[in-house]
C-alpha cells in the first residue's frame, strides 16, 4: 500500500533543493528530449520551404543564418543533442549493469563533457556573424 500525502493546494517547489543527481539526470532528460522534438517540428518547417519553389529553401537558409541570436540557438541546441545523448548512454550502461556504483560522478561527467563541447563550438557556430 502506498502512502499519499497531502501537500495542499499549491505543491512545494522549495524541495528541488533535495534532489539527487539522479533526479535532476532526470529531469533534465525529460527537458532535453522535449527541446529536441520541438525543433524537429522547426526543422520541419524550413524543410517543407524547398516546396514553394527553386531558391526558397536557400533564401530562407541564408536569411536564418544572418541572424546572430539563430546561430546562438545552434549552440544552445547542440548542448542539448550533446547531453541527451551522453546521459543515454550513461542510462543505458545503468540498465546493463555497468557503473552502478558511479551514476552520480557519470552524470556530473556528461554534465562537464556536454559543457566543453559546447563553449569548443562557439567560435565554429560564430563564425563571420559579427
Amino acid at each position: 500500500m502506498s502512502l499519499s500525502h497531502n501537500r495542499g493546494i499549491i505543491e512545494d517547489f522549495g524541495r528541488w533543493r533535495e534532489f539527487t543527481a539522479g533526479m535532476w539526470a532526470w529531469i533534465f532528460h525529460k527537458f532535453t528530449g522535449w527541446v529536441l522534438i520541438g525543433y524537429l517540428f522547426t526543422h520541419i518547417a524550413v524543410l517543407s520551404t524547398g516546396t514553394i519553389g527553386p531558391g526558397a529553401y536557400t533564401e530562407t537558409i541564408q536569411s536564418l543564418e544572418s541572424l546572430v541570436i539563430v546561430r546562438v540557438l545552434e549552440v544552445g541546441l547542440l548542448a542539448v543533442a550533446v547531453f541527451h545523448i551522453l546521459n543515454g548512454v550513461r542510462l543505458l550502461m545503468i540498465d546493463l549493469g555497468v557503473g552502478l556504483d558511479a551514476q552520480d560522478k557519470s552524470f556530473y561527467a556528461s554534465l562537464i563533457l556536454t559543457g566543453v563541447i559546447a563553449v569548443a563550438s562557439v567560435p565554429t557556430f560564430l563564425e563571420g556573424a559579427f
